[in-house]
C-alpha cells in the first residue's frame, strides 16, 4: 500500500475554516486499537488482526465490532514502517466528530498546536488534553503528523476521547475562532502577564507553538492575549507537551469542567 492510501482522503467539516480532516485514520498496537474498538464514537472501517491478537481480543471479552481479516504478522508489517509495533493489531477507523466553534459552551477549551511536528509530543499533548477534558485539538496540516499508530501509542488511549481537526490555514481558523467568540491565549516564554494573571473566561483556545520557533508572528498577532508560564528556577522553558499540560491545568482552575 502506497503512503498516499495508508494516509487517507482529505475531507470537510463545517465549522474549521480551511480544515482538512483525514477521512480515515490507521491505529496499530494492542492498547490504541483495544481502545478504538471500545469507543463508540469512533466508526471502524477495517480491522486486521493476527489469530494471537484474536485469541487476546476474545479472552478480554473486547467486542471487535466488525468483522476482523485474519492475518499474518508480515501482512500487517507491509503497512506499516519498518520499527512500527503492532503486536498483531491493524484497524483503519474514521476520525472522531469535532464541535464546530459556535457549538463551544463557557466551560470549553481547545488546543491550537502552531506547527508542533512530533508525534511523541503531540501524542503527550492529547493524553493532557484528554485529562482535562479539551473539546478538541487543532493542528496545521503541513508541519503535524497524521493521526497515526506512533501517535496513537503516545497519547495512550487519549485519542479516543479527544477529536484531533488538521488545517490547512491556521490564522483563517484562528480568524473564525475570535468571531465564534473564543477567547485565544498565546502562550509565550515572553508574553508581558503569566497566564494566571492574563483575564481570560471560556470558551478558550490555548495557542502553543513549536520548540525553539515559538509561536509564527501571524499566529501571535490573531491571539487576543500572550502569557507565559512563570519558571522560577534556572530553565525557563518547558518541553511543549509538558508546558502544554500545566498551561491546561491553570485553565481549567479558572474554568472548571
Amino acid at each position: 500500500m502506497k503512503d498516499r492510501d495508508r494516509r487517507g482522503h482529505r475531507g470537510h467539516h463545517r465549522g474549521y475554516a480551511g480544515e482538512a480532516t483525514l477521512d480515515t485514520v490507521v491505529i496499530y498496537g494492542w492498547h490504541p486499537v483495544r481502545e478504538a474498538l471500545q469507543n463508540p464514537k469512533r466508526k471502524l472501517k477495517r480491522l486486521l488482526a493476527t489469530e494471537n491478537a484474536l485469541k487476546r481480543l476474545a479472552d478480554e471479552k473486547v467486542e471487535t465490532r466488525i468483522k476482523p481479516e485474519t492475518v499474518r504478522p508480515g501482512d500487517i508489517d507491509r503497512l506499516l514502517t519498518a520499527d512500527s509495533i503492532h503486536q498483531g493489531l491493524y484497524l483503519e477507523a474514521t476520525p472522531l466528530p469535532a464541535p464546530a466553534f459556535g457549538e463551544l459552551g463557557a466551560q470549553d477549551i481547545v488546543l491550537v498546536l502552531d506547527q508542533i511536528t512530533d508525534p511523541h509530543n503531540v501524542g503527550a499533548i492529547i493524553r493532557s488534553a484528554a485529562a482535562f477534558k479539551v473539546a478538541a485539538i487543532i493542528t496545521t496540516e503541513r508541519h503535524s503528523p497524521a493521526a497515526t499508530g506512533v501517535l496513537a501509542k503516545s497519547a495512550s488511549g487519549g485519542l479516543e476521547h479527544v477529536p484531533v481537526v488538521s488545517v490547512r490555514n491556521l490564522g483563517d481558523t484562528l480568524d473564525e475562532m475570535g468571531a465564534s467568540g473564543v477567547t485565544r491565549i498565546g502562550l509565550d516564554s515572553e508574553g508581558p502577564a503569566t497566564l494566571e494573571g492574563t483575564a481570560f473566561g471560556g470558551p478558550l483556545a490555548l495557542v502553543l507553538g513549536a520548540e525553539g520557533k515559538g509561536l509564527r508572528q501571524r499566529t501571535r498577532s490573531l491571539c487576543d492575549a500572550l502569557a507565559r508560564l512563570d519558571m522560577p528556577g534556572a530553565i525557563k522553558s518547558l518541553n511543549v507537551s509538558n508546558a502544554a499540560a500545566l498551561a491546561l491545568y491553570v485553565a481549567r482552575t479558572r474554568i472548571p469542567a
